[in-house]
């Protein structure tokens, strides 16, 4: 409550600016930033910009020691904040002074500082740490896999609980310093560039950085022995990836796959402009894990991706997302559309160039091979629920969404389009909203009907009405489309995402 002082005018302003707010006017940050489809997730109150992570990690017995410097800004007055975090935590600093701090919830880590913090006020939070990873975990599953000589942190969309303390939602990026110390002959790869290595009694630090803003799930760390190579594009961006040395017989086609990463860069370059980041490339660690994941600059590749043989498909998936999804990210998990929809559809063109069938071909397979009753037609890819977020559908039927948009505005308005998306977020957060009110800012027409048609109607979209917007359908006796000879690359990349 502020108090009335009884001064003459300006002696009175003058205190009033003089009086800090009172306790009462500083209030706890929210446990969770407001997603919908995840309630507990992320944090209210400040926001971040970066982090510095100092690891130590010791692969024989899974055990990880941390210190994390987190430096943000407040958003209100605030009298505590949480950090979305597992392990066991030691002390707890605020601007230098000791923080009090307690743990609640799934993840949450409470922490009250000394004094309250004012709205705008640069934080400096820094949480020491130490703890088991495998050992821990939240609404019933674990993110952390361990392999036959260490560990991985990848996963979607969550994964940094197990290994540092963070506000875990995409709608707060920033930018990290990951810097981790393992046991000579133990390399630890990480997003971004390699700033420095050194070794002193017995263990070798990696010291990674990731200068552009990164949301905290597409933050990876990998630990174990691994065979790296490196190169560039022809724009010079270097390629750095990695493979366990124990990939047995998927070693081959995992190399042939990922080793491509640099040609498939220049590639996409065509479609989604310069490449945003400071370095690319994949790991492939010694994982029993199905799926693959768009961690920024260092893609996550399981082994079983490459069971069949080299998968390219996959591979343009992943690097499609650097664009859509890691360079402009979602505002909110229900907008994954624009990370899936459009990896997916990347993978369409890659089989245009490949001359493995068209877009066009491969919207008429899906529509075709999805009967109107078919369970596809209910999940809406603009908006699929938390229990369908990695729907197929998603996929393939958000996919049909930007093929239909494509045949709607034309190609020389549908590849502006593709093409100025990353630059008119750049470094940000987008919704689906977003996108359709640039698609018609590009194309000058209204998009609504063709939006609402594909994206969130929970129904199969009739004949007319999909030769309205000009995807293509075969008359009953005509037959169903052939299958394009590119499809079972694609749809083997329907599990990027599930274990």
């Amino acid at each position: 409550m502020h108090r009335r002082l009884i001064a003459p005018g300006a002696l009175a302003i003058s205190l009033l600016l003089a009086i800090p707010a009172s306790a009462a006017d500083y209030t706890p940050g929210a446990p969770g930033i407001g997603d919908p489809y995840y309630p507990a997730y992320g944090n209210g109150g400040y926001d971040v910009s970066h982090y510095d992570l100092r690891l130590q990690y010791q692969p024989a017995t899974d055990e990880l020691q941390g210190t994390a410097t987190v430096l943000a800004t407040t958003t209100q007055d605030l009298s505590r904040f949480d950090l979305d975090f597992l392990l066991d935590v030691s002390e707890v600093r605020v601007n230098g002074a000791k923080a009090s701090f307690t743990t609640s919830g799934q993840h949450e880590l409470e922490i009250t500082p000394a004094t309250g913090l004012p709205k705008g006020t640069p934080v400096t939070v820094v949480v020491r740490y130490s703890g088991v990873p495998s050992t821990k975990s939240a609404y019933g599953f674990s993110t952390w896999h361990r392999t036959p000589d260490g560990a991985v942190a990848a996963d979607e969309p969550e994964s940094a609980w197990w290994w540092f303390p963070s506000n875990d939602h995409p709608s707060d990026k920033a930018t990290y310093d990951v810097s981790v110390a393992v046991p000579d002959g133990t390399q630890a790869i990480s997003n971004g560039t390699l700033q420095s290595t050194s070794s002193r009694l017995g263990w070798t630090r990696y010291n990674w950085r990731s200068n552009k803003p990164q949301a905290t799930y597409l933050a990876t760390l990998a630990i174990g022995k691994f065979d790296i190579t490196t190169g560039t594009t022809s724009d010079g961006v270097p390629v750095v990836n990695a493979y366990s040395k124990d990939l047995g017989d998927n070693d081959g086609a995992a190399r042939a796959s990922v080793e491509r990463t640099g040609e498939i860069v220049d590639w996409l370059t065509g479609y989604f402009g310069p490449y945003p980041f400071s370095s690319v490339g994949g790991y492939v660690p010694n994982t029993t894990t199905g799926y693959a994941l768009e961690t920024q600059t260092r893609v996550y590749y399981s082994p079983r991706q490459f069971a069949n043989g080299s998968n390219t498909s996959v591979v343009v998936h992943e690097l499609a997302h650097q664009w859509y999804g890691d360079d402009v990210s979602l505002k909110g998990w229900k907008d994954i559309w624009i990370n899936e929809g459009f990896a997916r559809y990347a993978q369409w063109l890659w089989s245009e160039h490949e001359g493995e069938g068209t877009a066009q071909e491969l919207a008429d397979y899906v529509y075709a091979s999805h009967p109107a009753d078919d369970a596809f037609w209910t999940v809406a890819p603009g908006d699929p629920g938390p229990d369908n977020q990695f729907d197929t559908a998603v996929y393939d039927r958000g996919a049909l969404a930007v093929q239909a948009l494509r045949n709607e505005v034309g190609d020389d308005t549908f590849f502006a389009i593709l093409k100025g998306w990353p630059q008119e977020h750049a470094y940000g957060n987008a919704s689906v909203g977003d996108f359709q009110k640039y698609a018609e800012k590009v194309s000058g027409k209204s998009l609504a009907t063709l939006f609402d048609t594909w994206l969130f109607k929970p129904s199969k979209p009739a004949a007319p009405a999909a030769r309205g917007v000009s995807i293509a359908v075969a008359p009953a006796t005509a037959g169903a489309p052939a299958q394009p000879r590119s499809w079972k690359k694609i749809a083997a990349t329907d599990s990027v995402h599930s274990g």
